[in-house]
């Protein structure tokens, strides 16, 4: 990882007795920033904690000495020090006179975001969240480059403060090819926003501190006209943006909506629910929370709609360590809003997934409970190649996919379960097409059209007591035979067996999986002898479902019926 800082450039505007201590302290490359307040000793912020650089007080030609050889401050009262990436800061007393000011290292470090390359390379628009200081502008500014010189986009930076690119005409390099426009005062910072597209045909925008509904509405519309969008905002967590009325339209927006009593009795929610009211203008929102530490929400629009429906979603905590690679633990996220139960909310916060990536864009896993794999790809090209682990997904071992009608049940909770486990299941609306039908009891009993439908078309009902996420989880596990079918090792099965008992174990499992499973079909096997018949039956136990024998000896046979 290289820094570059100039802070040489930033010392040159000190008085000596704050300069000297600072030139001489053993962790001046880790300084964040110097301050000087009016009659206050002068005080230098490190990372482990502030010291005082001297015994003497700040006074008015202290002050004056730093003024002289900064530029002008702006309305926001920031300035800089040309061709540095440094900002200064002004604190101001009420006739206007300055009398402090906040000295902030810049730094460029490159080699910042190898922990997500892999979202820039699919052209989505991120929003980096995150508290000051934690590095969200260094961050951007790294991305800028990256985006303009490795990957040849045409990149322009809305500098409002001249933070990104650094103070003067001419930009720091730290941005490499990437254009760079600056804004004269910080509440015109939306207008600039739209003149970089209809003017100059971006296909990136960078943007920092976003901080008005002006200048959110700004971002949807750049958004709808199709250019990738790569921003920041002040805010530590996903759902404390849902939840500011001024910029939750950067994830599509909230509003209230009243259902008809029999939607809501369907989704089990009350009649006036929240809704997201449009698509988010980041597709990917990501939490800064330490600079080695990020937390990914990749599909922003269903991240907000769990939020918003009180349930959880998966999300990403990427770190990397001294040697660049890059660990990536999976989670569910649940809001403080959730519905679950406490119970369910512990089972919850104790499933995780973890691994790391090599550079085939292949997801190694530490855990078997989870093997959706997809939302993991290439990150970092500086990793160690693991030894290779299999993790078999759900639906190899369920060949086929299900459609389940949901009745009275809380659909969002479904579908949550149903992505969670990677089940082979698919929700219909047309109880006349699905597989199976999931509803809750105490509604379900009063419903006659439905058991009809069930009884004419042979679906089997599956009944919960509560929608809750362990019952539903139960439910879908026995619709599938989970429980039973994890369980069957075919490797195993036939270890130990002869040519004859394979074949007859074999012509077994295929009757089960493609015709008795799959299509609800009796079926009949061919003759054999009873130890073989024997194997079969205890093949059948395994898959749950029911056979007897029939026939007369030499050409006793098994027939296997539906469960």
């Amino acid at each position: 990882m290289l820094i570059a800082d100039d802070l040489d450039k930033l010392l040159e505007i000190l008085p000596d007795f704050v300069r000297n201590p600072l030139e001489q302290h053993k962790d001046r490359k880790a300084l964040i920033e110097v301050v000087m307040d009016l009659g206050r000793r002068p005080e230098a912020r490190f990372p482990n904690g502030p010291i005082y650089l001297s015994n003497k007080t700040i006074n008015w030609q202290d002050l004056d000495f730093c003024i002289r050889r900064i530029g002008n401050f702006s309305n926001d009262n920031r300035s800089g020090i040309e061709r540095t990436l440094h900002r200064i800061s002004s604190i101001r007393n009420r006739q206007g006179n300055i009398v402090g000011l906040t000295c902030r290292v810049g730094r460029a470090i490159f080699g910042t975001i190898s922990i997500i390359r892999d979202l820039l390379e699919r052209k989505d628009s991120i929003l980096l969240l995150g508290r000051p200081g934690v590095g969200k502008t260094t961050a951007i500014r790294e991305i800028a480059r990256i985006l303009a010189d490795e990957m040849e986009k045409r990149v322009v930076i809305i500098d409002t403060s001249n933070e990104i690119a650094g103070d003067g005409d001419i930009p720091h390099p730290a941005i490499g090819r990437a254009r760079r426009m600056q804004v004269a005062r910080p509440e015109l910072q939306h207008q600039v926003m739209i003149e970089a597209v209809e003017n100059h045909m971006p296909e990136v925008i960078i943007i920092d501190e976003i901080g008005t509904e002006l200048e959110a509405l700004a971002a949807r519309t750049i958004a709808e006209r199709g250019v990738q969008l790569v921003g920041t905002a002040h805010g530590n967590y996903l759902e404390s943006l849902v939840n500011n009325p001024l910029l939750s339209d950067l994830v599509g927006g909230i509003q209230y909506v009243t259902l008809g009593d029999d939607e809501a009795k369907r989704r089990g929610t009350q009649k006036s629910i929240l809704e997201r009211k449009a698509s988010p203008a980041f597709h990917v929102v990501i939490e800064i929370h330490e600079r080695n530490n990020w937390i990914v929400h990749e599909n922003v629009d269903q991240a907000v709609d769990q939020i918003l429906q009180g349930s959880f979603a998966l999300t990403q905590n990427r770190k990397t360590n001294k040697e660049g690679i890059v660990f990536i633990e999976c989670k569910p996220f649940i809001s403080n809003n959730s519905n679950l139960s406490q119970k369910s909310s512990k089972k919850l916060q104790n499933f995780s997934v973890s691994g790391y990536l090599n550079n085939n864009n292949t997801m190694f896993s530490d855990s078997n409970n989870y093997s959706n794999t997809s939302v993991f790809t290439k990150v970092s090209h500086n990793l160690l190649k693991p030894k290779k682990k299999t993790v078999m997904p759900i639906s190899s071992v369920y060949p086929y996919q299900m459609s389940i009608y949901a009745y009275f049940v809380n659909l969002q909770q479904v579908e949550a379960v149903i992505n969670t486990l990677n089940l082979p299941l698919l929700i219909t609306k047309d109880a006349m097409k699905a597989d199976a039908i999931l509803a809750l009891r105490s509604s379900f009993k009063q419903n006659n059209k439905l058991r009809s439908i069930a009884k004419i078309k042979n679906i089997t009902i599956y009944t919960i007591y509560s929608s809750t996420i362990p019952h539903i989880t139960r439910a879908l596990r026995k619709v599938l035979n989970l429980n039973l079918l994890s369980q069957i090792n075919c490797q195993q099965l036939y270890k130990n067996k002869n040519k004859e008992e394979i074949n007859a174990l074999e012509e077994s499992r295929e009757a089960i999986e493609k015709i008795v499973i799959e299509k609800k079909q009796i079926v009949e096997l061919l003759s054999c002898v009873a130890n073989l018949r024997k194997m079969q039956h205890h093949l059948v136990k395994l898959y749950n479902v029911k056979a007897r024998s029939f026939g007369e000896e030499p050409n006793r046979r098994l027939r296997i019926y539906p469960q």
